[in-house]
């Protein structure tokens, strides 16, 4: 199943915020297969963003962590199509932009999840459910994922 990450999971599995965060953040990530994840462009520019201004690292070291994400998983360019669909989607279902953008990039991946806790989990749009990763009971896609079920 292809699934996409949201900002809060790489960040959380950065360190940022609290320990408990980043180890439930990284027992999720750890068992992802790389060939089936992504991460759209955009959430390396707001974690590198997280990680200087929040984390307080120094640019190089955030840099660094997005370059260990891009080679981790595959990434997912901001297009055009991608921009006017998440600007609908925007417009439609008074989503921020730039979570927009994440879920319409998980969408052009031909993704089934996007793991986000910003958005309200199980919303559902063009075929990708946003899933909080940290919620419990934890969501049926997300249990099946982690062969939990």
């Amino acid at each position: 199943m292809r699934i996409a990450l949201d900002t809060n999971v790489l960040a959380y599995a950065e360190g940022v915020n609290d320990a408990q965060r980043r180890t439930a953040a990284l027992a999720i990530v750890e068992r992802l297969r790389p060939e089936e994840t992504f991460v759209p462009v955009q959430v390396l520019g707001e974690l590198f963003q997280v990680l200087v201004r929040k984390a307080l690292r120094k640019p190089q070291n955030a840099y660094k962590s997005i370059l260990d994400w891009q080679d981790t998983f595959a990434l997912v360019e901001t297009s055009p199509s991608i921009l006017f669909a998440a600007a609908e989607l925007s417009a439609r279902h008074n989503v921020g932009i730039w979570d927009a953008i994440a879920l319409s990039a998980a969408s052009a991946a031909g993704c089934r999840m996007l793991l986000s806790e910003d958005l309200q989990s199980g919303f559902t749009w063009s075929g990708v459910t946003v899933v909080n990763p940290f919620a419990e009971p934890k969501h049926e896609l997300l249990a099946e994922l982690l062969g939990e079920v």
